[in-house]
């Protein structure tokens, strides 16, 4: 079980904190999956600051909540890190850049056609598939050692390609069983260790101010009902409603925002979908449309104020939710049971994303060339050490030259 570290740590844990999200905002390109592979080549492997089975434990919570899973992930890695201001650092350094890039977008779609992108997308979705490749081999090393943890992860694998429509959050309970059922026999080592006497005697204080605040804001959004008015106000609260009630990360809110705001004017279709292949083709995560939305919205003066009241209402709920259960979750480490729970949903979540990686794969195959640049872009990460920012740069110069030939 993941440890929370306190806020006592070194003082230059926080700017290192911000400075290592912050590069992963700059170059963490192909959405939330590709984000958890950037998060376990950074964290994990190159910085030591959590282990591939916290790593499993934090997106298995986050998967079960709505929200962001790979901000969310990004965001208690820094509170593990650094504590509370640890955590504030962590999602600003990962948020700020696809912010502020949203931003320029939305200014420069009033003069220009931003969707003639694809080529770029195409290159950037290659990078995807090399990075979570990577990731999904290190962690089924990790966490699926022997034959039971490995059939688990293939069993979710399986039902996530047979069923794509499956939730997620079925599939960490289904491995949750499996785990009660066919791990009794591994050590207690072998498994996720449980946080010492000073995280389980953490206050509760966070946690509830987290739930308090939550629910008081989520109250205040229902009141303005679904069709708020055309205000800073109505604004915030269409986010965060949004933000606090769906599943499934950006790829999911994104096109309900688009029947919360296109159908009542705040935005128009086209804007709207320009906006989103940008999110798309940008690093960091794609909540960061928020910002596109809020400045698209704003009145001209205003576009920056807008911009950081639609973000913020889109990532606040889910960051509240996942400090109050980070609390939680960090204290149920010393049963048995609860300790093979978890090492079945970390089988399971390298099944999950095995299955999104073979998903994503049979839409960026369309033929030979792009076969044989994905396998050169896992060898040169995996093998050459290759840093993923080059990656990035080389496969989007290829699929550009792919596209003119």
């Amino acid at each position: 079980m993941c440890a929370v570290r306190q806020a006592g740590t070194a003082a230059g844990s926080v700017v290192e904190t911000f400075l290592v999200a912050l590069k992963l905002g700059l170059t963490s390109f192909g959405g939330p999956v590709a984000h958890l592979g950037y998060f376990e080549r950074v964290y994990v492997r190159e910085r030591g600051w959590i282990s591939h089975a916290e790593l499993s434990e934090l997106i298995a919570l986050c998967q079960l909540l709505p929200g962001p899973t790979s901000s969310q992930v990004g965001f208690l890695i820094g509170r593990q890190q650094a504590g509370m201001r640890g955590a504030l650092a962590a999602w600003l350094g990962f948020t700020l850049p696809s912010a502020l890039l949203m931003l320029a977008c939305a200014q420069l779609a009033r003069v220009a056609d931003i969707a003639r992108m694809a080529p770029a997308l195409q290159g950037l979705q290659w990078v995807t598939v090399m990075v979570v490749s990577q990731a999904v081999w290190q962690m089924a090393r990790n966490l699926c050692p022997d034959l039971p943890r490995a059939a688990i992860g293939a069993c979710a694998a399986l039902l996530l390609w047979l069923r794509p429509a499956l939730p997620p959050v079925l599939l960490l309970l289904v491995g949750a069983l499996a785990g009660v059922l066919l791990l009794r026999h591994l050590p207690l080592a072998a498994v996720a260790a449980s946080p010492g006497a000073a995280e389980r005697a953490r206050d509760l204080t966070t946690s509830i101010a987290a739930v308090t605040v939550f629910l008081i804001l989520l109250a205040l959004s229902l009141q303005a009902g679904p069709h708020p008015l055309h205000s800073l106000s109505g604004l915030a609260a269409l986010m965060f409603h949004a933000g606090a009630l769906v599943f499934g990360g950006g790829h999911v809110v994104l096109p309900l925002l688009r029947d919360a705001l296109v159908p009542d004017g705040w935005i128009g279709s086209d804007l709207f979908l320009a906006g989103y292949g940008a999110a798309q083709a940008l690093p960091g995560p794609l909540f960061a449309f928020g910002a596109f939305i809020g400045a698209s919205a704003a009145p001209a003066s205003a576009a920056p104020l807008w911009a950081f009241t639609a973000l913020l209402g889109l990532f606040l709920p889910g960051l509240l939710l996942a400090l109050a259960a980070h609390t939680l979750w960090s204290r149920m480490g010393s049963s048995r049971s609860i300790r093979t729970a978890i090492a079945g949903i970390s089988a399971a979540v390298v099944g999950l994303l095995a299955a999104v990686l073979l998903q994503t794969a049979r839409g960026v195959f369309h033929d030979a060339f792009a076969v044989l640049v994905v396998l050169a872009g896992v060898l040169a990460l995996q093998r050459w050490r290759v840093p993923p920012i080059a990656i990035v740069l080389i496969s989007v110069a290829l699929a550009l030259l792919h596209t003119r030939l």
